[in-house]
């Protein structure tokens, strides 16, 4: 079984299409509770330490009196307790955040069938480096690297200038070995 770079793009576009569509199902239903809160902050009050309450209420009652429960006060002080805390209503979209994560994760495994692909296609792509060639015979190999022009070493793909400076990088690493085997030979 052989896979194409359309029939590998047609497989990514029909698994996002498929999870879209199971998202838009779930946002007809409603809101999840998870989706709304009411988050009320009290801080300390006379002999009780200060609390966070979360409730999941609607947004008219997004009040200490129907958030606080069970009230830490006696009945007389609730007013004065709720006074001091700061409710506020909460909504998230969980939606939004399912189809950030979908589009994200996408571009990651696109990134690496792309990988993928470049690793399986690289060896073919590929030809005889003739400045690889064995440590021991570097004076030879040396006399026999062909001579590039100009005109050749421009490619107009961006391919043949990432071959063209892989060969630069290549013969830099190849020269900084003979000077230190020079110098190693110098020193023995």
């Amino acid at each position: 079984m052989s896979f194409t770079k359309e029939g590998s793009w047609t497989i990514v576009i029909a698994a996002a299409v498929t999870v879209l569509l199971l998202d838009a199902v779930v946002f007809v239903q409603a809101k999840s509770f998870e989706d709304v809160r009411c988050k009320c902050i009290c801080p300390p009050y006379r002999n009780i330490s200060g609390h966070i309450y979360n409730r999941n209420v609607s947004q008219k009652d997004c009040n200490c009196l129907h958030v606080v429960d069970p009230m830490p006060v006696p009945g007389h002080d609730v007013e004065a307790y709720c006074l001091l805390c700061e409710c506020k209503y909460e909504e998230r979209s969980s939606n939004t955040i399912k189809v950030t994560i979908i589009i994200y994760l996408s571009v990651v495994g696109a990134l690496l069938l792309y990988m993928l692909f470049l690793l399986l296609v690289d060896p073919l792509i590929r030809k005889h480096d003739p400045y690889t060639q064995p440590l021991h015979n570097e004076e030879d190999a040396e006399e026999m690297r062909p001579q590039v022009d100009n005109s050749q070493a421009r490619g107009n793909t961006v391919l043949e200038r990432v071959e063209g400076a892989q060969q630069r990088w290549k013969k830099q690493v190849q020269e900084q070995r003979k000077t230190v085997f020079d110098r190693h030979k110098m020193l023995s």
